[in-house]
């Protein structure tokens, strides 16, 4: 067994149930077991500490393999001595709090996000924060090993934290607003995709007064029968926007599947994800932190860095995809004594400063719920916060397959050669690029980069122009057309 195969980013990512043709399951209950003893090993060397001195809390998402790897792994933490939290059903960013209101030493997360059903894995934190892709080989390179400590006798107990965590975000909404029922007289509607964020509805927004009614895909199934529960997703933001329109909701919400990310919808059913829901989070950020920084992925549009920069009055750090990255950015530039109190992807990561820099879609919401209350009593609404946000007219994302084995290198080579073919002749080359190459082009921009993890380099482009997008891509496959190990099917569709 190679165990690097798991290592997904920050996060460990396998096949964990049948029922996708040609796909068969890899992470077994031995394969699962041994990752718990791989991580325990880790901790404990770590931060210097005995298995049976620690206590772990573990929660999953509502994926159908979640029972089967949270017995594996409560079974192997008690053996080691480890006291357990079952938190059963659990939001990702839930889990973390655990170390903040329960004093668990780390917690473990049972979830793949939003991929197939027939997927799973598992998320570490500690009280630092989640773990770094360093300490995921490590806790894998343990696995490989078979490494683990020595046997002692543990205890699980079943304990109810999610009442907890929504008690938390409740109070936080009552607090901010100055009300017991902040939220009578708003229509706010849930879609949670059938995963673990139907207590948003259930326990945060009707307690406060807010009429539910309208939500939709709260119970959780882990086959995700009715759409992906992914904000970036068009199927499911539609049926939010859909659901919202019908049921004449104030607002419309939707999560992930282990509710680490969010977006929303106006009461007309435009969509407030991506840039948009990047630039309502900043709006709300930078309210009591003048000048802060916001630090995002590299994607964000132009429009987005002149409504922080000049609407605002904040700063723009257009940073590297992958959450971890963008909020340990934002880390190291409050370390330095430099004001960050936000770092969001447009993916819906959003973390805030203020909460511990973890990325918790229900936190987001509910900063944009206070927001929506107070901005109610002066006729006015969330839409109005952004109206002067300018929006590319044409958008497109390309991606590319790179075959080759060693793939960082071959793509790497590309992004040089662009970026020597883009001085040469005199292209207007982002000054602040952190991943790729973004060269400013026709009324528009593309970037150019390496994925995170796969052999697939994306292009992003934005035009100002309709349909702008495809003079911009022209000009991108003129360039590409003379790397054979790219396969430029995506593009060459896309121009035809």
């Amino acid at each position: 067994m190679n165990y690097k195969q798991f290592k997904s980013g920050t996060d460990i990512r396998g096949i964990a149930a049948e029922g996708v043709e040609n796909e068969h399951i890899n992470l077994t209950d031995d394969v699962i077991k041994t990752m718990a003893n791989g991580f325990l090993v880790w901790f404990t060397e770590k931060y210097n500490k005995k298995a049976n001195e620690i206590t772990v809390s573990v929660g999953h998402d509502s994926r159908i393999s979640a029972d089967r790897i949270k017995n594996d792994v409560i079974e192997v933490f008690v053996s080691k001595g480890v006291k357990v939290l079952d938190c059963s059903l659990s939001s990702t960013p839930s889990m973390f709090m655990t170390t903040v209101v329960k004093g668990c030493d780390a917690a473990v997360q049972i979830t793949a996000s939003h991929h197939p059903f027939n997927r799973n894995g598992l998320k570490f934190f500690t009280r630092e924060g989640g773990v770094s892709g360093d300490d995921i080989s490590a806790i894998l390179e343990n696995a490989q090993q078979n490494k683990q400590v020595e046997n002692a006798c543990g205890s699980a107990e079943k304990i109810d934290f999610m009442s907890e965590y929504s008690k938390i975000l409740r109070d936080k909404i009552i607090e901010e607003t100055g009300e017991q029922k902040p939220l009578e007289g708003l229509k706010i509607i849930v879609d949670a995709g059938n995963g673990a964020g139907g207590f948003y509805a259930y326990d945060v927004l009707k307690p406060l007064g807010a009429d539910i009614s309208g939500s939709q895909f709260l119970e959780p199934d882990g086959m995700f029968p009715n759409h992906i529960p992914n904000p970036e997703n068009k199927v499911a933001m539609k049926a939010i926007s859909d659901a919202t329109v019908k049921n004449h909701a104030d607002l419309g919400v939707i999560f992930d599947t282990d509710v680490d990310r969010a977006s929303c919808v106006s009461s007309d059913g435009k969509e407030i994800n991506r840039n948009r829901i990047v630039a309502l989070a900043a709006a709300i950020a930078l309210e009591n932190n003048a000048g802060g920084t916001v630090v995002t992925d590299s994607v964000t549009s132009s429009g987005l860095k002149e409504f922080i920069e000049n609407d605002l009055g904040g700063k723009h750090l257009r940073f590297k995809r992958g959450y971890k990255n963008v909020i340990d950015e934002a880390v190291r530039l409050e370390n330095e004594g430099i004001s960050a109190p936000l770092a969001i992807e447009t993916s819906g990561h959003a973390a805030f400063k203020e909460n511990y820099f973890l990325d918790d879609g229900a936190y987001l919401i509910t900063k944009i719920i206070i927001k929506a209350s107070k901005l109610r009593k002066k006729g006015k609404s969330i839409d109005d916060l952004i109206a002067n946000l300018k929006e590319p007219k044409d958008l497109v994302e390309l991606r590319f397959k790179i075959n080759e084995e060693d793939f960082k290198a071959y793509g790497q080579k590309v992004i040089d050669d662009l970026f020597a073919f883009g001085k040469k002749n005199n292209m207007n080359i982002a000054p602040d690029n952190h991943e790729g190459i973004r060269i400013s082009i026709n009324d528009g921009w593309f970037l150019l980069r390496l994925s995170v993890h796969d052999p697939i380099m994306p292009l992003n482009i934005e035009s100002d122009e309709q349909n702008g997008c495809k003079t911009i891509a022209k000009v991108v496959y003129e360039f590409l057309k003379n790397y054979d190990k790219l396969d430029l099917s995506a593009i060459e569709n896309y121009l035809n």
